[in-house]
């Protein structure tokens, strides 16, 4: 019997924050995503797979709105320009920071050079990974809508997961088999959606397994499957720890990069002035180290990238023999193969933590010298193993396993306008419209309603970090949508060029579907 496998389970997610100004504070969100680590994952992935000596094995979810924001033309066109405004800030970097700025600086410089010799096209690099079966690519909620929050009407749910997997489809050109469901949100009876949508497994906490029913023999060590044919797997806290936590785990290593100090903060206001800024604000130019965690930001050392790259050696070893210890403990009392599931945020690779993609390249290198074979979640449900029948337990990966991160006094006020809207979305789609224009202002509730449906701005409520933003964009979306309501059911008139101007903020999804909202059976 094989000692078991690990699977590295990666979830890559932005709101939409598509922004038709360029320069805002929502597009360097997305550009610095773009730069720091979905550039450089597929850097690692694509060499990784082309060196017979490392076995890069990877899930990866994909949202529906970063799909979308990566296949916006006009964004396409407009990253080069960001990184070139970032290379010219460089040169006035102290003279004491200049390893870590000759370093930086050669990084973007690879990044665009990649960029540039794909035509910006990132999407069919990742769906060329997974038809080389290098990766097992998921969707998630089309807009990371929080699942257990919407089940008031099922309808929302399901809009929410067909409009992704149509998504994905379109984008990505084959369905998704596997979702990250958002915020890792499980309760009873989505499973049924779930299939609906033809998705067949997902990623919970530990708990989501531990306290299903009954409960699973191999606890997080063994996917299980519910009794509506959905496979769930477990988180495994002892495998994800040491990459998690900036406190306790590798991020937080004196030699790796510091996140918060950023040449942003640093430069006189005059030196932003060309980027449209009129206050400072982090760039993602970062040249200092970690140094020590009491340690004030402007007495932080500058960043040493040789002594960095040997760290990440080290902890890849050091990672890599844990999970061995792990698996040959388990596989002694188990009778099928041991299975460590190790998700995150992709973000955490590269935009927390700079070091994260070459942790990743060290560990598809030194994984068979330490006997750590690396899987993918769709391959562990094609070998022959009988899945035990266990239904998953309500959870989330939330703050103790519930739903009170999105759901409290900093956010609460939302969930009854979602209800609002949801009902009245079921109410019209069930009777549907009239004429052709009608149903074009349909399509467009649909996008709203799924928009203000996003997680992220829950969270960032109650995470109280640019809170204005996002309650502004949950009140946009929802006066958008009953706008569009009242057009249709003819008590207003759309103002003229209104409607042109939404599309044009709010133009994903083309291939939407209201029937997917339609009344279901309860």
């Amino acid at each position: 019997m094989s000692k078991g496998a690990l699977a590295l389970v990666l979830h890559a997610h932005l709101p939409y924050v598509r922004s038709v100004v360029p320069g805002s504070l929502e597009e360097d969100w997305f550009f610095q995503a773009l730069l720091e680590c979905y550039l450089p994952l597929l850097e690692v992935l694509e060499q990784a797979a082309a060196d017979p000596e490392s076995t890069p094995k990877l899930t990866l979810g994909l949202s529906p709105t970063l799909l979308s924001l990566l296949s916006d033309p006009d964004l396409q066109q407009r990253f080069p320009g960001w990184l070139d405004q970032r290379l010219g800030l460089l040169p006035f970097a102290d003279q004491g920071v200049a390893e870590a700025r000759d370093h930086l600086e050669a990084t973007i410089q690879r990044h665009k050079s990649a960029w540039m010799a794909c035509d910006g096209d990132l999407i069919s690099r990742f769906a060329a990974l997974q038809r080389a079966e290098v990766v097992d690519l998921l969707t998630c909620g089309a807009t990371h809508g929080y699942l257990p929050l919407l089940r008031q009407h099922p309808e929302a749910v399901r809009g929410q997961l067909r409009t992704a997997v149509r998504e994905h489809h379109r984008l990505i050109g084959e369905r998704p088999l596997g979702i990250w469901l958002p915020e890792c949100a499980y309760y009873e009876g989505l499973d049924q959606w779930m299939r609906d949508a033809g998705l067949r497994y997902a990623v919970l906490d530990g708990h989501g397994l531990l306290h299903g029913r009954p409960r699973p023999r191999y606890g997080v060590y063994a996917p299980i499957c519910s009794r509506n044919g959905v496979a769930f797997f477990g988180r495994d806290s002892e495998a994800t720890l040491p990459v998690w936590s900036a406190k306790d785990g590798y991020p937080g290593d004196p030699d790796y990069r510091e996140f918060h100090r950023d040449l942003g903060w640093d430069l006189p206001l005059e030196r932003l002035a060309p980027l449209g800024l009129t206050e400072p604000r982090p760039l993602g130019l970062k040249l200092h180290r970690v140094t020590d965690h009491s340690a004030p930001l402007d007495q932080k050392q500058p960043y040493r990238p040789a002594i960095a790259a040997e760290k990440i050696r080290h902890h890849a070893s050091h990672y890599l023999q844990g999970r061995r210890r792990q698996l040959d403990q388990l596989s002694s009392s188990m009778t099928v193969s041991p299975l460590l599931v190790a998700p995150f945020d992709a973000e955490l690779f590269g935009h927390w933590w700079f070091e994260g993609p070459s942790f990743l390249a060290e560990l598809f290198r030194q994984g068979p010298a330490n006997g750590v074979p690396f899987t993918r979640l769709r391959d562990v449900l094609d070998g022959s193993q009988q899945l035990q029948l266990c239904d998953p337990c309500p959870s989330s990966w939330g703050q103790g396993g519930y739903h009170n991160y999105w759901l409290n006094d900093s956010n609460g006020w939302i969930v009854p306008e979602w209800e609002k809207t949801s009902a009245a979305m079921v109410q019209r789609c069930s009777r549907g419209v009239g004429s052709e224009q009608a149903m074009q202002w349909l399509q467009q509730a649909a996008r709203e309603l799924l928009l203000a449906q996003s997680s992220d701005w829950s969270f960032i409520l109650r995470a109280g970090t640019t809170t204005g933003l996002a309650r502004e964009r949950i009140e946009r979306h929802l006066e958008r949508f009953w706008m569009l309501m009242a057009a249709i059911d003819g008590s207003s008139e759309l103002p003229e060029g209104w409607l042109e101007q939404v599309q044009a903020d709010d133009r994903l999804f083309p291939l939407i579907q209201p029937l997917d909202w339609s009344k279901v059976g309860r």
